[in-house]
């Protein structure tokens, strides 16, 4: 038989035996070489050359992984045979392999389930190729540059990957601060160290997987870091960074400024309570609300403003002792410290003491002709509200003629008030009404004491201002009544 012939006769039978080894359950392999992937003609292969051909035959090999049914290694082994090490042995008899690349008639095949048979140790490179915290060995006969996955693979443990979140960024004194490391992979364990502004360690606390949260707080402002660790199975540290930050709040500083202090005759005009002066060292304010407290600790009123100037206006309606609290929060909802209350105690005052003008008509001495009187005086407080005194000088002119004349009148009266009705009584004097006349029997308009009463109402009351109109009647002591008694009716306004 031609050389030719047996050597095409010896190819099919080659051919044949590799198909069949594809789909046998085992099919022992004794020589390596008939049917090469890549191969270096004319010298030793070496991992540099093997490395440079697998990169210039990448498409094939590709399909070849792919009718393998390992796509997935395909990557991983075409980026790590450039820096893997090529380890240069030999496999013994009887070594086995799930799979091995060939090439026939410039076609990629795939042969399954191999074992060495040949009759000495098969020359190969090792190569080590990871994915997915596997290890994988890839088999490089020499002879063939065929490519072959070995039966050894090695579980990897992964490097633990560091996740450390704070929330929130800012906040304020003892709010809750909630480190979270659940996103941390592949730990055994994992710490938190915190840290302050100055460097001084002053919290360390211990997470696992199962438990990768904490909560703290903070009972001082400043700027606070947690630097997070981590450790994989085998002990050994993260690399990756793993920190964060956490700003707590400086809470505000309460000013107040009061208009009065004390606050005397203040009784109806408006006190002006000022926080214009309170700060924040980081932020800006946004609310302060004020409180105020009757003498028994109780709250009487409350004013909250959103805005400058950050005052409030309160006008008094009655007399006694007061407090004012006031309270100033920032744009991060901080409110002045409690340990540092923002307080006045003050004493609102009555006004007791009020000048008078007044005048009115009346009838004088039993004269048909009517007076018009005037009037000036003081009134003052005896009890606000229940008693006081009033006492007033003035005339009465009459609208008559003679023998009618200008009359004086001076009074001291004693008044009870009841809500806004008032009755009065005292003592006064008046002059005559008309000149005696001798040719007259029995005249006696004269100078002398009365006894005034006055009932009255008043009709509006700002506190540091009232008008009253009152009825007066004056009942003459010691003098004919006819001739003497006085009465008329006027307005009084007090000031």
């Amino acid at each position: 038989m031609r050389p030719r012939k047996r050597t095409a006769i010896f190819a099919v039978t080659a051919l044949a035996a590799l198909t069949t080894m594809s789909y046998a359950q085992t099919t022992k392999l004794k020589r390596i070489g008939l049917y090469t992937f890549a191969t270096v003609k004319g010298q030793e292969p070496t991992p540099a050359t093997m490395k440079g051909l697998f990169d210039a035959h990448a498409a094939d090999i590709k399909a070849g992984f792919d009718l393998a049914g390992n796509a997935e290694l395909y990557e991983p082994f075409m980026e790590q045979m450039k820096t893997a090490e090529w380890k240069d042995t030999t496999l013994p008899v009887g070594e086995t392999f799930p799979w091995m690349l060939f090439k026939s008639r410039d076609q990629v095949k795939v042969a399954r389930n191999i074992e060495w048979a040949g009759k000495e140790p098969l020359a190969v490179f090792v190569v080590p190729v990871r994915k997915d915290w596997k290890q994988y060995e890839f088999i490089v006969p020499k002879g063939c540059g065929n490519i072959a996955l070995g039966t050894k693979v090695v579980d990897l443990v992964p490097p633990a990957v560091c996740s450390l979140v704070v929330t929130p960024a800012r906040a304020n004194v003892n709010d809750p601060i909630t480190v979270d490391m659940s996103g941390t992979q592949y730990a055994r364990s994992m710490t938190v160290v915190v840290t302050d502004a100055q460097g001084q360690r002053i919290a360390t606390q211990e997470l696992t997987p199962q438990s990768p949260k904490w909560q703290t707080k903070f009972d001082k402002p400043g700027e606070y870091s947690f630097q997070g660790s981590a450790v994989n199975m085998e002990g050994a540290a993260a690399a990756n960074p793993c920190a964060g930050k956490v700003s707590i709040n400086f809470p505000p500083l309460c000013k107040l400024w009061t208009s009065c202090m004390p606050c005397e005759d203040y009784v109806g005009r408006p006190i002006t309570f000022d926080a214009s002066g309170s700060s924040d060292p980081d932020g800006t304010l946004s609310k302060v609300v004020f409180e105020l407290l009757d003498a028994q600790g109780n709250v009487i009123d409350t004013c909250v403003t959103t805005r400058k100037p950050w005052t409030w206006e309160k006008v008094f309606t009655k007399a006694g002792t007061y407090t004012i609290n006031t309270t100033v929060f920032d744009n991060d909802g901080a409110q002045s410290s409690a340990a540092d209350p923002c307080r006045l105690t003050f004493e609102v005052t009555q006004k007791t003491l009020f000048w008078t003008v007044g005048g009115g008509l009346g009838v004088y001495g039993g004269s048909t002709a009517l007076y018009g009187f005037l009037r000036a005086g003081m009134f003052a407080w005896l009890t606000p509200d229940k008693w006081s005194v009033t006492l007033s000088l003035g005339g009465g002119i009459p609208f008559a003629g003679n023998p009618w004349k200008l009359v004086f009148t001076g009074d001291a009266l004693v008044n009870g008030h009841f809500d806004n009705f008032f009755a009065g009584v005292g003592l006064g004097v008046s002059s005559k009404t008309q000149n005696n006349d001798p040719a007259v029997p029995g005249d006696d308009h004269k100078f002398g004491i009365d006894l005034p009463v006055q009932l009255g109402f008043q009709v509006f009351d700002k506190w540091t201002s009232k008008g009253q109109v009152f009825f007066e009647f004056r009942l003459p002591l010691g003098r004919d009544f006819n001739q003497n008694y006085k009465t008329g009716l006027g307005f009084r306004f007090l000031f």
